[in-house]
Order: C-alpha cells, then sequence, then structure tokens
C-alpha cells in the first residue's frame, strides 16, 4: 500500500531506475483490495504517474542536444511499463478491474488532462496512439457522467416541484373554500307555527357546537299545528347546523320547550348534553343525537338551570331551579337535582321574599373567599349560601368540604341569627329590580350554557343591577355594593356589555322608548357616565342588542331599530300626546356601530319581519360570525303564522353594507371619507369572546 501511494504522489526515491529491482505493483497485488489501491492503480493506466515522475528528471535534459536520446529513453522505459501493467492486470480479479473501469470522477479527469498536455508539451505534440484512445474514454465517461448528473437533478427538482404545487394550492384554494363557507353560513328556514305572535314570548333559542364543525350550531323549541283546524299543536325541540340549515334532529315534547341550555357534561356519553326545560319537566339529551338521557318531574318551573358545584361527591355538577311552592304562603323554593341522573336533592326550599315583580335569577355567585351563594329574588335581590339551602333540601352538610365554608362578612350582613337570607337590594318608591346580570362579554339569555368555563366567568364577575330608571353596577370585592348608579327614563331591555372605549373595562349598552322615539345609549363600565347616545325612530322592541368582539379588542354592536333622527331635525315631543303610540314603522333596519367611528352606522339589512329573539355564533376559523335571528311573518288566510330562523355571515353583510350618518351629517361626513371608513368595516374580523 505504501509503495502504491508513493508511486501515485510521484515521490522521489521510490522507485529504481530499473523495473527489476522493485515492483510496486505485484506487491500491491498481495495486499487487501480496497478502493484506494483502485483509484491509486488508475493513474499509471492512464499515463500520469510516468509523466509526473518524469517531470523533473526530463526537465535537465529540455532543450538540449540530448533531447533525442531522452525520448528514446522515454519510449524504451514506456514500452517496458506497459508490459509490467498488462502483466498486472491479468493477475487482478476480474471484480477489481470491473470496479477500476467503472472508476470515475472529477480528480481522475483532471489528472488525465493535466499529464496528457504535459506529456505533449514533453514530446513536443501528442502521441499517436495515446491521444486516440484517451479521447474514446474520455467520451463514455462524459456520458455516464451526465446522466448521473441528470439523474441527481431529478431527484432534486421533483421534490421542489411537488413542494411549490402544494404551497400553491394552499394560497388559492383553501380561501376559495372560505368564501364558500361564508356564503353556506347564510340560509333562512320557516317553521310553521299556529300561535299568534303578538306579545308571545318568543321561542326558545340556544347556541352551541354539537357536530364538531367548529361553529355554534341552532336549538329552538317551537310549537306546530297537526291539523288543518289549528285545534291540536304539537311541541318539539329541533337542532339546525349553523352551516346550511339542515335539521340535525327532532325530538317531541309533551309540552312547550321554554328554555334551552347546553354544554352539560355527563359520564354515560361523551358528547355536551343539552337540557330541554319544560313547565313541569327538565329532559336532558344527547346534544348531537337528540336521544335522551334522563327526565325529571318538577312542577311550576319558571327559570333556566344553574350550574352548582358537586353536592354529593359523585364527582359531578348539580343543577338548580327556581319554582313557585304548593303552598300559598311563599313566593318562590328552589328546587336541587342531581347533573347526573337528574333526580331531586332532597325536597323544594320555600321562601317568603315578601316582594312582587319580576324573577330575578337564581344565579350562583362565588365570594371572595371562595364560598358559594345564590342571588334570587322577585323585584328585590336576596341571597343564601349553597350550604344552608342543601341543608334544608335534605337535612345534611355538602359532601364536599369546600362547600361547608362560611363568608364572615357575608353572614354578617343578615339582620338577625334567625335568618338564613341576606337581602341585597330592597325596591323603593315602587322601583322594583328588572333584572340582575353578571358583567361578562357575550352574556345573555340565549348564552346562558352550562359549560365550567362560563359558569366560572359569571360567578366570580361584578353584577348589573337594573331598577326603574336606574342603572348600578355591583362590585364582587365590596360585597356586591354599589360602585355608580346611572339615572335615566325606563329601560325596556336587558343591557349588553361590550368594549367601547380602551380602559379594559366592559361598558353597557342600554335601549329605552318613549313616544315613539328609542333611545340608545352606552354607558362607561368604570365611571358610570355617557359615551354614546342615539335616538331612532322606533316602537318599543323588546329584542337583545348583541356585542361581539372584534380584532380591534373593541366590541362591534348590533341592534335593530328605524331610520336614525338628526340632531337638527329632532322630534318635538310636545306634538305627541303620551297616551297615542307612533304608526309602527314597516321597514326595521339592523345596525352595526364600532367605536372606531362612533358617528357611522353599517346598515346591514332591512326588513318587514318582526324580529323577536336573536344570538350571534362564531366561526373562529374564518374569523367570523353569525348573526342568527328568529322573526314573525305573518301569513294570508287560514295559513298559520310562521318563525322564520335566518342566518347571516356578518362578513359577507359587512360588504355589502351601507354607510349611514348619526349626528350632524353633513359635518361627519365631510371630515371622514366613506372610501376609509367601509375599507375599515371590510377588513374587521371577529372572534370568541
Amino acid at each position: 500500500m505504501a509503495a502504491a501511494l508513493s508511486r501515485a504522489l510521484k515521490l522521489p526515491g521510490k522507485k529504481g531506475s530499473e523495473l527489476g529491482e522493485y515492483d510496486p505493483l505485484t506487491q500491491a497485488d498481495s495486499d487487501d483490495e480496497s478502493e484506494e489501491d483502485d483509484l491509486v492503480l488508475n493513474y499509471p493506466r492512464n499515463g500520469l504517474g510516468r509523466d509526473s515522475c518524469l517531470g523533473t528528471g526530463s526537465s535537465k535534459l529540455r532543450g538540449g542536444r540530448s533531447g533525442r536520446l531522452v525520448g528514446a529513453e522515454d519510449g524504451v522505459q514506456d514500452d517496458e511499463e506497459d508490459e509490467e501493467e498488462d502483466e498486472w492486470r491479468e493477475r487482478l480479479p476480474s471484480k477489481s478491474r470491473q470496479d477500476r473501469n467503472d472508476m470515475k470522477g472529477v480528480q481522475y479527469w483532471s489528472h488525465r488532462d493535466s499529464g496528457g498536455e504535459r506529456k505533449r508539451e514533453d514530446r513536443g505534440g501528442p502521441g499517436a496512439l495515446g491521444g486516440a484512445g484517451l479521447g474514446l474514454h474520455s467520451s463514455d465517461e462524459q456520458k455516464r457522467m451526465r446522466v448521473k448528473n441528470a439523474i441527481r437533478s431529478a431527484f432534486f427538482l421533483v421534490p421542489l416541484v411537488c413542494a411549490t404545487v402544494v404551497v400553491l394550492l394552499c394560497a388559492f384554494l383553501i380561501p376559495c373554500q372560505k368564501g364558500d363557507l361564508e356564503k353556506r353560513l347564510q340560509w333562512e328556514k320557516a317553521l310553521l307555527s299556529n300561535v299568534e305572535t303578538g306579545g308571545v314570548t318568543p321561542p326558545a333559542l340556544a347556541l352551541w357546537d354539537v357536530d364538531g364543525d367548529s361553529v355554534e350550531d341552532v336549538f329552538l323549541g317551537v310549537t306546530e299545528p297537526t291539523n288543518e283546524t289549528h285545534t291540536t299543536q304539537t311541541y318539539s325541540a329541533v337542532a339546525l347546523s349553523a352551516v346550511s340549515g339542515q335539521v340535525l334532529w327532532k325530538k317531541v315534547m309533551s309540552e312547550a320547550v321554554m328554555y334551552i341550555q347546553c354544554g352539560l357534561q355527563s359520564s354515560t356519553v361523551p358528547s355536551p348534553v343539552c337540557l330541554l326545560i319544560c313547565k313541569s319537566c327538565i329532559v336532558a339529551v344527547n346534544g348531537t343525537t337528540g336521544k335522551k338521557l334522563w327526565s325529571s318531574s318538577i312542577k311550576s318551573i319558571e327559570s333556566q338551570a344553574v350550574l352548582l358545584p358537586d353536592l354529593q361527591g359523585d364527582s359531578h355538577p348539580d343543577l338548580l331551579v327556581a319554582t313557585l311552592p304548593a303552598d300559598d304562603k311563599f313566593d318562590l323554593s328552589l328546587t336541587l337535582i342531581s347533573g347526573e341522573t337528574g333526580a331531586l336533592l332532597g325536597h323544594a326550599v320555600p321562601f317568603n321574599v315578601t316582594a312582587q315583580g319580576t324573577l330575578i335569577g337564581p344565579w350562583l355567585y362565588e365570594t371572595q373567599q371562595g364560598v358559594y351563594y345564590i342571588l334570587f329574588g322577585l323585584g328585590n335581590v336576596k341571597a343564601i349560601s349553597l350550604r344552608d339551602i342543601y341543608f334544608r333540601a335534605t337535612g345534611k352538610l355538602p359532601e364536599t368540604q369546600a362547600l361547608r365554608k362560611k363568608d364572615s362578612g357575608w353572614e354578617g350582613m343578615k339582620k338577625d341569627n334567625f335568618s338564613s337570607v341576606i337581602q341585597i337590594y330592597s325596591p323603593r318608591d315602587h322601583d322594583q329590580a328588572k333584572v340582575l346580570l353578571p358583567l361578562v362579554a357575550g352574556f345573555g339569555r340565549n348564552h346562558n350554557n352550562l359549560d365550567a368555563a362560563s359558569n366560572l366567568d359569571s360567578t366570580r364577575s361584578d353584577w348589573v343591577l337594573v331598577y326603574g330608571g336606574s342603572i348600578q353596577l355591583l362590585l364582587r370585592q365590596r360585597n356586591l355594593r354599589k360602585k355608580w348608579t346611572y339615572k335615566t327614563t325606563s329601560i325596556h331591555s336587558q343591557p349588553v356589555a361590550g368594549h367601547f372605549n380602551s380602559d379594559g373595562v366592559l361598558d353597557l349598552f342600554i335601549q329605552h322608548s318613549s313616544n315613539g322615539v328609542m333611545k340608545t345609549l352606552i354607558i362607561d363600565g368604570a365611571n358610570g357616565t355617557r359615551l354614546w347616545a342615539a335616538e331612532f325612530v322606533c316602537p318599543q322592541l323588546r329584542l337583545e342588542t348583541s356585542a361581539i368582539s372584534t380584532s380591534t379588542d373593541q366590541s362591534a354592536f348590533l341592534f335593530w331599530a328605524s331610520d336614525p333622527i338628526k340632531a337638527q331635525k329632532n322630534v318635538t315631543k310636545t306634538t305627541v300626546s303620551p297616551d297615542v303610540g307612533v304608526a309602527e314603522p314597516l321597514i326595521r333596519k339592523l345596525y352595526l356601530l364600532h367605536p372606531t367611528y362612533p358617528t357611522v352606522l353599517l346598515e346591514l339589512a332591512s326588513t318587514t319581519d318582526t324580529a323577536v329573539t336573536s344570538a350571534v355564533s362564531y366561526q373562529d376559523h374564518q374569523k367570523d360570525a353569525s348573526y342568527i335571528t328568529v322573526s314573525s311573518r305573518p301569513t294570508p288566510g287560514s295559513v298559520p303564522s310562521a318563525w322564520i330562523v335566518k342566518s347571516v355571515s356578518l362578513r359577507a353583510a359587512i360588504t355589502k353594507g351601507q354607510i349611514v350618518w348619526i349626528g350632524d351629517g353633513s359635518k361627519t361626513a365631510g371630515a371622514l371619507k366613506p372610501a376609509e371608513v367601509s375599507k375599515f368595516f371590510r377588513r374587521l374580523t371577529f372572534r370568541h369572546q
């Protein structure tokens, strides 16, 4: 091996003047055959080693008169070395010869070319036979190299082209699918009903994703006629896909469904459980299939269900509802129910709240000390600890130690030691309590689900109390003592919480009507001052406003009204008799208000239908939201009236919306460019609270 390397590296003194003195090729034949030996022994075969070895010795004779002698000696030496090389080739195994013939590379060609050039320079011109043989061999090797290079290029380019195609498909096809989804989110479905729509409580409405498409589906409680004379009717609960409006399932009920609440977890089914609450029973169904899981017979149910911590120690949350007591001496009862089986926990706990009016709550409230209380009342607000309710219902304390605690601060608010009820608000001058709500973004009648996250947000929040013509903010950290009070005329709608300014505190959107004028206000949640106000021509509407969280970290407010009243053309109230109402407009309009442009409204839709309830369904993947309404649409003749369920993609509606200026329109329009306003609204995206 050492001799072969020395010969290849052209080290002086490694080869004798005669072939008989030392034969490195014979020695190499006895060594182990390897790729390194074959590579080294390829050099003399192509004449590269001879030129290199003769390079230094022949340079001394170059240009002298002995040049011919040197050339002759070179010729004799070359012949002898060729014979030696042929003999060595015969002794090599066939595999080594084949590997050696297949050996090629950049170093091989560079040595051959440089050696050939030096040989022609030393001998004064190209060889007779060596040049021709070298050319043929070079042509074959170049072809092989080109084939290999083509294969390597193919292995590199094919994955690169495939990756490029995938990127282009993702860039161009996915937006198209998103656009198709926005189109599918807009649908309308008519559900017949023989109930007269005037003054009737709107159908139960709830939203929850039950088919796994990341879109909250629609649940409705409807009443349908069963014969042509409409003398009989059936009650049912229907689940509709929020994407297409198709019926997912339908369940016939024995009586009208008052409330639908979803999100309750159960060990019997992996999917969320929905509660169908009627006047005398509660039915739990699989939210995906509508299959009945359990039912509980309870008389005179008056409220939605409240999600409670585990009272029995079975690792499942329990429930509470407000009912009317059988004994006329009492005003209201609280009934506990097992969230896993629907069984009653003890008996109903009656109360004499000594007031009459709107039902308040019941709500679950957690104090700063981690003790749970139930807030409830009739025109007033009272509180009682969950520990005391369970003890009065079952005669024993809750199984969970955390529920056995007492809050000394709250217990000290009792009038006497014999009473278990705490007075939070008592009406004065007939200012009965109308609404008590947790100050939580997106919370409302149709978004009061039974999932743990929503329940935690509401129990640990501040509270909003509406009574008479006043609004109070009650602080949790002060044991529900008021922070501020805002006084206005009578409020007929439930306040909605959203972010109007950028202080991070939830603000309140409220509406009230008088003399045919609907006033809308936004109250600062931090100090109770007015942030925004507008007036519209519209009769009293009992439809909740919706506050939607946007990409600007502020809320967009959706509400129904008619045309806005300009400041310079305000209604003269003296011309309108207090006892005479203004004629109801035939067309109602859906407006969107964003705090960035408080003097601009975006009109999204207009209709002659009367919307009675609404809710917002979010599609987080598409950064969009659907506005779902249930409206009454009278039909001619003896055909029964119909509830119209309609879904509108907000981003699609915004692209077709019309800008409406409020306040002093001429000054506002001059200060703002409509193109900039339209661009802002079109870029607006929505996300879940």
